[in-house]
């Protein structure tokens, strides 16, 4: 049985919009993917992201935003592997993204919703489908290194979320 958590509300208010505001801003970077995931090849789907933690290294000087920092402290992350910020624009249907696996290691994984949508995170529990809606401020703790989904939304401009994989 596939264990995961899900808690709303995690970060404290201020904190949380203060981040929020951040990411939406039109000063934050974002950088185009042309692909969702390694299983989306041949199809039109895109996202924008920005890393700011990857293979032992800082990668954005956004990594040190006391919000990143709390999110990490009540993670209780010892060994992090990845922090990745995900913006997927409005779709006028709903898609849902080919199944995957963060990475090539056994590994754990937050998905911290940064705005409520009709979007989510779709986990496999052998031949049952878990739905997680993206709720602003929602954490979804799993084991990234099972398949799960991502998708587009379809009610809001952008669905934004911030991917931690750790150990």
């Amino acid at each position: 049985m596939l264990k995961y958590k899900v808690t709303d509300n995690f970060l404290e208010k201020n904190l949380f919009f203060n981040l929020k505001e951040k990411l939406i801003s039109p000063f934050f970077p974002w950088f185009f993917q042309e692909k969702i995931n390694d299983n989306h090849k041949k199809d039109n789907s895109s996202y924008f992201t920005h890393i700011l933690y990857h293979n032992n290294k800082v990668n954005s000087v956004y990594f040190e935003h006391h919000a990143i920092q709390e999110l990490i402290k009540k993670l209780k992350i010892k060994n992090l592997l990845r922090i990745k910020c995900n913006l997927y624009v409005n779709t006028k249907k709903l898609e849902k993204h080919k199944p995957h696996k963060d990475l090539n290691c056994k590994n754990l994984g937050a998905i911290f919703s940064i705005n409520t949508n009709n979007g989510k995170t779709v986990l496999y529990d052998k031949n049952k489908k878990i739905n997680i809606k993206s709720i602003e401020n929602r954490i979804l703790l799993f084991d990234a290194s099972s398949l799960h989904s991502s998708t587009s939304t379809s009610d809001k401009k952008f669905r934004i979320n911030i991917n931690f994989n750790y150990l």
